[in-house]
């Protein structure tokens, strides 16, 4: 099964595997988007502080040389608070099994409701360079150094 694309120039071939029939595919919601809606196959209320992995019902083979991220859906963390916990989550090349994601609700009062089949989250698919890590005695100079948090000034910096 190809999902279609309209005026978009398709890039990578990436086989998936529906686990759960009734759920739909990965799309983009329009041409040119980078994110892939992923769908929750259940029903549940994340009350306020809760964090809960979603099943997704797709699986996917990733051809090496890429990864997948698992960003949150940015109306839901704006409006409500929902997020990914381990933003982005990360799927191996070589991962086989169903993609799950970790949500928060990060909202202090309110619990939010999910429907099996509502938009829960983004499946982007980047190209990735493996490092060849080599161990050295000393690091080559730098402009900033070993400065780190913090380090180039910031939100109260005059």
């Amino acid at each position: 099964m190809t999902v279609a694309h309209t005026a978009v120039e398709i890039t990578l071939d990436v086989q998936l595997k529906l686990i759960d029939a009734g759920i739909e595919a990965p799309s983009y919601a329009r041409p040119g988007d980078a994110g892939a809606d992923l769908r929750s196959t259940i029903d549940l209320v994340l009350e306020p502080g809760e964090r809960r992995l979603v099943p997704t019902g797709v699986s996917v083979a990733l051809p090496f040389g890429t990864v997948g991220l698992i960003h949150p859906r940015s109306g839901l963390a704006a409006k409500h608070g929902i997020t990914v916990v381990n933003a982005p989550g990360t799927i191996d090349a070589g991962y086989r099994g169903e993609i799950s994601v970790c949500l928060l609700n990060t909202d202090r009062t309110e619990a939010f409701r999910i429907n099996r089949g509502d938009r829960i989250a983004q499946l982007v698919i980047q190209r990735i360079e493996i490092a060849d890590f080599r161990i050295v005695d000393e690091l080559p100079g730098s402009e900033r150094g070993a400065g780190g948090f913090g380090s180039t000034g910031g939100f109260n910096a005059r």
